[in-house]
This record gives structure tokens, C-alpha cells and sequence, in this order.
């Protein structure tokens, strides 16, 4: 069925015109003069409702995000019309800065489409005597709009299933639509009561996210909350393994239909995990997912397996055969300590263990507060300007406080005291510029009641997710990047000025402003000094002292509604466009290379081996990173296909989680091979590799990219 499936998918006509806007218009031009929440469920609504429901023969779980690329009813011009007044209509967007987040899908199938709207109608009752009544009501009706506008949506689907099986000769196949549809009106009315509903239900509830123009919406931990389903069908004879990752893989895959929207979008499943009591959550449909993701064989979804104390080899075992593949994924997460890094900003216990990832890594409490945002924050320019008094060395402008000349700085406490004053007012300047951006949307103009819906309590309060209907606050990420490279610099500073003083700090300085050029002597002596990686506790220092300060500095700020900023050591790519503002570092690095990815070493640079990688990885506390860190390691194929080289793999990951390490992501490709491609790439168009928090095909990216996977470290 899915491999029937992949074949009718490839196939389509692709017309990249997304017809989104034009459907968004037609909502909002019929309700100009409705409050804005009501403006945007009937937006809400004719997205839903007014795209084509498309139907592929081969499916068994329907919903398709192709009914958003144009199909010729509405030409160029009108699509062009229709965006321009959309964008003048101020509320017009669905999709903001705050994108990333995961529903409460566990409350939503245990409700159902009539179980909310049934909840809606009680707090409208509720609070129709408050004294702020008129605001709450209005969001409430909002929302009534939007999951009526579901229900259709739903009917719409069933209706479609039912014609397609109509024109269809294959007894299988109309059948299988047949079900499709009965499944569809039942849940437009109905709780979902077997796995294949239940996984019907979400996955159209996804689709409509899409078409509401939303990016990053993760799926979460559904090896929790559809195991109910699962188990109970198993029980009764309904359902086998095979049968569960068919259906999964037929919902799965079609997440690739993105490219014909213009891109690929970064959809997080986690499995595994502790279950909120504590104990180990892995079951039998966590393997299901593992498989299904494994045969779509494709960038997305962004497959995240939490690892915890006790959790069975085999699991383990099974998510490195899946990595070993090439995909890249699963990203193996630390429960010990993320529970604890989250736990910490006061979610409950409870909720911090039932914690997933939405995006690429970043640690996310499931439906129970507003989508994540996040930003870069560029950590080695700060040192470049704690070098240089505060001015940029690229182009001379004062950027930052005067924190004193290098000749002045007589010793390395002197040094770290300048660069912790300039991300000071880095961070001050990044807060905002992150205030300024949360402005632009504002909760009064940008309502959200439908995915409202999906998260804990905003029901019943009668207010918007991100205007205190949440249960818990809103957050909000600081990527610090350039882990390896500030701390490769300070290793550098402090060995080569001030222990062997085979130059003055202010000589250094000038030899980073003529970007080492007739100075390669002093780039091969800074070259010589420790490197972050290889288990020295010389250089490895500043990495745990890189983490601690920053989460020092952002632990002074907070988000509109009181709550906390995030430190994530992640980059995703950015280190790339990051490193062309940065000058020449104090470790070697040329100016306006890319900086160190994320977490992970220096490129080249960590020659101590994998094991001597993650010791080095596990001496920062990163439970003060709680949106999380990213470490990319590139392994030869060989460790993932001979079981020997894998149980060796498999022992040091757990050592490096029992000692405190948070996350790691593994390529399992050889630099011949990506060599070939970039040569090559008519021949490796579905190779897919791991770029930084996300998967993606090594042909489709940029060279800059490319280059800069090819240059990882490759163990064996």
C-alpha cells in the first residue's frame, strides 16, 4: 500500500501556487467588520472548508496537504489580488514568529470534535456574567467557528473518500476509501474508539493546522497517546504490528507533499520516555513509529527518541539501525536531564517528565502553553568585541560598551570579565529587539482560537493561547552558538598570551583585524592550543563556563506574561551566516567562516576520538540549557551495520547520557560518498542526511551546507 502510495505522490502535477491566501481572503473580505478574533475563525474557516480534498487512491489514512496548490481555479492574477489584500488587512497572518508548538492531542481524542464544542458551549454559559464577558465570548465564538469548520472539514473528507471509491475498480482499494469515508463521518460526530480513527483524527487535525498556514507543528509523544487505541485493538484481534505501521506510514509520508508548497517543514514525533508517573514509557507502538518513519524514507518527520535510565538495549538497538540507514534520525534525547531542566522553571513534576521536542531539539510542555519562539544569539562576536574595546573589527563601529583596550588587560580574568559585559549588553539589546518583534503580534489582532482548542485550559477560561489562556506561560529560546569556537579562543588566549606570552593580547588583537594574513606563525601557534573535543579539561572549562554565564545572563529576563528565557546551545545551520559577522577568532578560525556548530567541536578539530567527544560533551550542566543542545557526530556506516561496532556505539551513548550529556544526532555516511554527490547529485537525489536539528536531502542544500556536513569528523 505505501510503497503504491509513494508512486501516486510522485506523479502529481506539481504547480507551486499556494492557494492559501486566496482562501484566507475570501474569509476575511466577507467579515471585515467583525472583531478580529471572528475575522480569523472565518478566515479559519474558508481555509478548511474551501480547498480541494484531495484523495489518493492508495491511502488509508486521507487528508492532504496538496488541496492547497492551486488546481486552476483561480489564475495567477486572482491568486497575486488576493494575497496584496490579505497583507493589507494587518491581522491577516496565521503564521508568526511563535510557530513551533505541539497540541494536546491526548485530550483531544479522548473528547472528540463534539466533546469540544460541547465545552466551548459550557464557558460560554460560564462566563457570560464576567465583568470582561464581551472579550471572552468573542474568543469562544471564535473558536466555535473554527471546530464547526473542522467538522465540515471532516464530512468534506468523508464525502470525497466516498466518491473516489466510486470511480474505483479495485475491490481493495474501494473498500479501503469506503472505510476511509464512514471513519470521517463518524468522528465529525463521534469520539475516535479504534487506533485507525484515532490516528485519522490527528492527522487531519495536522492538515488543518497546515492550511492555516502553520509551520513546525509536532505530533509529540503519539506512541503515549495513541497506545490506548493500539493496545485495545491488539486485544481485540483488530489490529497487528504490521497493520499499525502501514497506517502510520500511509499518514507519514505525505508530509513530503511540503515540497510542493515550496519547502519541506519540520514536524517532531517523540517516542520513548518516562510516562508522567515516571515509569519507562516504551511500548510496543514505539517500535511502529520507529519502523513506519523508516520506510518513508524521507527528510520529515523529525523523529526524536527520548532515552531515560532502564530503558530496554533493544529500543536503543533499534533507533541505531534506523540512524544507521542514513536518515540521520532519531535524535537521542536525555531524560535525566531534560525532566529536570524544565522541572526547574516550575512545571509540574509530572508535566516535565511528559515533555516532547517541537522544531528541531527544543524541549516543549505538550498543549500546555503557547508556541515556542526562538532567536540566535551570536556568542563570538561578543568576544571579537571584548577584544577591540567594544568596536567591530569588520567595519570599525562602535557596537558595544567600552570595556577597555587589550593593552590594558593584564591577565585572563580581565578578559572573560569584558566579554561577560558585552553579551550583557548583547542580551539587553537581543530582549529587545525580541519585544519589539512580539509587538508587531499583538494578542488583540493575532487571536489564534482554533489551536486554542488544542491546549490546556484556554477553553475554559475563555481566553486565547496567548493572551493567558495557556496553562502555563509563554517561553522563548536564546540559541548561543559558537560553543567550540569561544571556547577553543579562550583556550587559545589564555595558553598562548598569558602562559607561554608568545605575544600580548594587543598583538593579538591586530593579528585577528588583518585576518592573520602575513601572520600564518602565530595562526599555527593559536592552532597548537586545546581543543574542545578531546577531554581536556584546559580548554573544556569554558565550555561549562560558556553555558553558565549565558543562562545567568537570560535568567534576568522574562517574556511578556512572566515567563522564563530559554539558553539552547543550537545553530541549525546558522553558525554558517552567523560566522560572516564574526572577524577572525583567537582560535584559528578565518574571518567570515562559519563559526563551530552548535554544541558539537570544531570541524577537524576533535582528534581524540568519539569517546574523548562525549566526555568533553557531559562536563557542561546542561540543565540550564532547557530548550536544549544540538551535538552532531558523523559515524562510518560500518558502526551502524556490523552488531559488534553497533553494541560498542550503543554503550557509549548510554555512558554519555548517565554522565550528563543531553542530546546527540548521528550522520552515517562516509565523506566519499558525500564527495560523489556533490559531484554527482542526478545520483543521489534521496540521500538524506542529518544537517543540525532537522534531516534533510544532501542534494537539495546549499554548497556552503553541504560543505560543511562533509567537514565533520568521521569516526569509526
Amino acid at each position: 500500500m505505501l510503497e503504491n502510495l509513494k508512486q501516486e505522490l510522485q506523479s502529481l502535477d506539481i504547480q507551486p501556487r499556494d492557494i492559501g491566501a486566496y482562501l484566507k481572503y475570501l474569509g476575511f473580505s466577507a467579515h471585515l467588520d467583525e472583531p478580529a478574533a471572528l475575522a480569523r475563525a472565518y478566515a479559519a474557516e474558508s481555509l478548511f472548508c474551501g480547498h480541494r480534498k484531495q484523495i489518493y487512491r492508495h491511502d488509508r489514512i486521507v487528508g492532504s496537504i496538496y488541496g492547497l496548490v492551486c488546481d486552476g481555479r483561480v489564475s495567477q492574477q486572482e491568486l497575486a489580488y488576493a494575497k496584496t489584500l490579505a497583507d493589507s488587512y494587518g491581522a491577516n497572518s496565521f503564521a508568526t514568529n511563535a510557530d513551533h508548538y505541539a497540541p494536546n492531542y491526548e485530550a483531544f481524542l479522548s473528547a472528540g470534535v463534539s466533546g469540544i464544542l460541547q465545552k466551548i458551549q459550557r464557558s460560554m454559559r460560564m462566563h457570560q456574567r464576567d465583568s470582561d464577558a464581551p472579550k471572552r465570548l468573542e474568543f469562544l465564538s471564535a473558536a466555535e467557528v473554527t471546530m464547526k469548520a473542522f467538522q465540515r472539514m471532516l464530512i468534506q473528507y468523508g464525502e470525497a473518500a466516498a466518491e473516489k471509491a466510486g470511480t474505483e475498480e479495485d475491490n481493495a482499494s474501494r473498500s479501503e476509501l469506503m472505510e476511509a469515508s464512514r471513519i470521517c463521518h463518524k468522528l465529525s460526530a463521534e469520539r475516535p474508539g479504534t487506533f485507525r480513527e484515532a490516528l485519522q483524527l490527528v492527522w487531519l487535525a495536522y492538515v488543518a493546522f497546515v492550511y492555516e498556514g502553520r509551520y513546525a507543528m509536532a505530533f509529540g509523544r503519539m506512541d503515549q497517546y495513541l497506545y490506548p487505541f493500539f493496545e485495545r485493538d491488539l486485544e481485540a484481534g483488530r489490529i497487528d504490528h504490521e497493520t499499525a505501521v502501514e497506517l502510520l506510514s500511509c499518514a507519514l509520508y505525505k508530509i513530503s507533499e511540503h515540497r510542493w508548497l515550496g519547502g519541506d517543514d519540520v514536524v517532531n514525533i517523540a517516542i520513548g520516555g518516562v510516562k508522567a508517573d515516571g515509569s519507562g514509557g516504551v511500548n510496543e507502538l514505539s517500535y511502529c513509529i520507529l519502523e513506519a518513519v523508516h520506510r518513508c524514507n524521507i527528510p520529515g518527520p523529525n523523529l526524536s527518541a527520548r532515552y531515560y535510565e532502564g530503558m530496554p538495549d533493544s529500543f536503543l538497538d533499534a533507533c541505531l539501525q534506523v540512524i544507521g540507514t542514513g536518515l540521520g534520525y532519531p535524535a537521542l534525547m536525555n531524560d535525566s536531564v531534560n525532566i529536570p531542566a524544565l522541572h526547574r522553571h516550575g512545571y509540574s513534576l509530572e508535566d516535565s517528565r511528559n515533555y516532547c521536542m517541537v522544531g528541531c531539539i527544543e524541549n516543549f510542555i505538550q498543549g500546555k502553553q503557547p508556541p515556542w519562539t526562538d532567536g540566535r544569539f551570536n556568542t563570538p562576536k561578543y568576544l571579537e568585541l571584548a577584544l577591540n574595546d567594544g568596536r567591530c573589527m569588520l567595519t570599525g563601529v562602535q557596537m558595544g560598551p567600552k570595556t577597555g583596550p587589550a593593552e590594558k588587560m593584564a591577565t585572563m580574568q580581565e578578559v572573560i570579565e569584558a566579554f561577560r559585559r558585552q553579551m550583557v549588553y548583547g542580551a539587553a539589546d537581543y530582549m529587545a529587539r525580541f519585544r519589539n518583534e512580539n509587538e508587531r503580534y499583538n494578542r488583540v489582532r493575532y487571536v489564534q482560537p482554533f489551536l486554542s482548542c488544542f491546549c490546556d485550559d484556554c477553553i475554559e477560561r475563555g481566553l486565547d493561547i496567548n493572551d493567558g489562556g495557556a496553562r502555563y506561560p509563554s517561553v522563548h529560546g536564546a540559541c548561543c552558538m559558537g560553543t567550540a569556537t569561544v571556547a577553543d579562543s579562550l583556550a587559545a588566549i589564555e595558553r598562548i598570551v598569558y602562559e607561554e606570552k608568545a605575544l600580548t593580547l594587543a598583538a593579538l588583537r591586530d593579528v585577528l583585524l588583518a585576518d592573520y594574513e602575513g601572520h600564518e606563525d602565530i595562526r599555527r601557534k593559536l592552532l597548537s592550543a586545546p581543543k574542545y573535543g578531546n577531554n581536556d579539561d584546559f580548554v573544556d572549562k569554558y565550555a561549562v563556563w560558556f553555558i553558565k554565564v549565558q543562562e545567568e545572563i537570560f535568567s534576568n529576563y522574562h517574556t511578556w506574561d512572566g515567563g522564563p528565557i530559554y539558553v539552547a546551545v543550537a545553530s541549525n545551520v546558522s553558525n554558517i551566516p552567523a560566522g560572516e559577522e564574526v572577524a577572525a577568532t583567537p582560535d584559528g578560525r578565518k574571518s567570515r567562516s562559519p563559526l563551530s556548530d552548535a554544541a558539537s567541536p570544531m570541524h577537524g578539530r576533535d582528534t581524540n576520538g568519539p569517546t574523548a567527544v562525549l566526555h568533553s560533551m557531559a562536563k557542561p550542566d546542561y540543565t540550564l540549557a532547557s530548550c536544549g543542545t544540538v551535538l552532531n557526530q558523523k559515524y562510518s556506516p560500518v558502526m551502524f551495520t556490523d552488531s559488534v561496532k553497533r553494541q560498542k556505539l550503543l554503550s557509549l551513548v548510554k555512558v554519555y547520557f548517565q554522565k550528563g550529556g543531553q542530546e546527540i544526532q548521528m550522520n552515517a555516511v562516509s565523506r566519499e560518498m558525500l564527495m560523489d554527490a556533490q559531484k554527482r547529485p542526478e545520483q543521489y537525489r534521496n540521500l538524506v542526511v542529518r544537517v543540525s536539528g532537522f534531516s534533510a536531502f544532501y542534494t537539495s542544500l546549499t554548497k556552503e551546507v553541504q560543505n560543511d556536513i562533509l567537514m565533520r569528523t568521521e569516526h569509526d
